[in-house]
């Protein structure tokens, strides 16, 4: 889940705790502070110790708290209506029990990332507390709502899709387009159709506002009538950052003649 997004927690039922610095609700106790997939398709949590979720999920029996995780997507670059989708999963919220703590932080906050020595994870797991709880959201169901479309993602689906290889460098990669290449991301017009100065208005701006393995997305806020957003496929799905540059100059390229 490596984004620009930002997630928020719900707990039906919840009541929020005295508003103390131990409660640490003012401290953004619905927001956990990182988030990542199992293997096995749980969603893992690092949440403050003393927030509604990880209250929930301690008292919680026969696995009945309940949980929905909303993700906002934003983009990364200057752009009106820059939120690209939001995201829902709903499922049971657990806590991450003693023999599966090292893993489950190992997955949050890798060994030696700035994360984990900002939050204190080793001295938390050593420690049994930290002010940190660890949490597992089972996933019972999930809906997206994006640039592409809406639909309902199925919990198996949600287990086994494979991370996109460009998410971890995609803010740095579309702010480099939109800072360094906005000529050729103008020129890319030229692929719209027989009358691009239609779709685009002579010195209209083109904004890169997502990349993935598939392709570039691209939004043209000064089109006459509406903006509007393109999508350029790549011919096939690149699977790292020396592939992408391949197939951004074939894009560039083929605009340019």
């Amino acid at each position: 889940m490596e984004s620009k997004a930002t997630a928020s927690l719900t707990i039906p039922g919840a009541t929020p705790a005295a508003k103390t610095v131990e409660s640490m609700d003012d401290l953004g106790a619905h927001a956990p502070a990182a988030r990542a997939v199992s293997p096995d398709g749980d969603v893992l949590l690092l949440v403050p110790g003393g927030s509604a979720a990880a209250r929930a999920a301690a008292y919680a029996q026969d696995d009945e708290a309940t949980c929905v995780m909303e993700i906002t997507d934003v983009a990364p670059v200057a752009v009106a209506h820059r939120i690209r989708g939001r995201a829902w999963v709903g499922g049971w919220l657990t806590p991450v029990r003693d023999r599966e703590r090292a893993a489950a932080a190992a997955l949050l906050a890798p060994a030696g990332g700035p994360l984990g020595e900002l939050l204190g994870i080793g001295e938390a797991l050593a420690g049994g507390g930290g002010g940190w709880a660890l949490l597992r959201l089972e996933v019972g169901e999930a809906c997206v709502d994006d640039l592409w479309g809406a639909d309902a993602v199925e919990p198996d689906d949600f287990a086994t899709a494979a991370p996109d290889p460009l998410a971890p460098h995609e803010a740095e990669l579309l702010q480099h387009l939109h800072a360094a290449h906005d000529d050729q991301m103008r020129g890319l017009c030229s692929l719209l159709g027989d009358h691009p100065d239609r779709a685009c208005g002579m010195r209209g701006r083109a904004i890169p506002v997502a990349l993935d393995r598939f392709g570039l997305r691209v939004r043209f806020p000064d089109a006459p009538g509406n903006p509007f957003d393109a999508r350029f496929d790549f011919p096939e799905p690149v699977r790292n950052i020396s592939e992408l540059r391949r197939a951004m100059h074939a894009l560039f390229d083929a605009a340019a003649d």
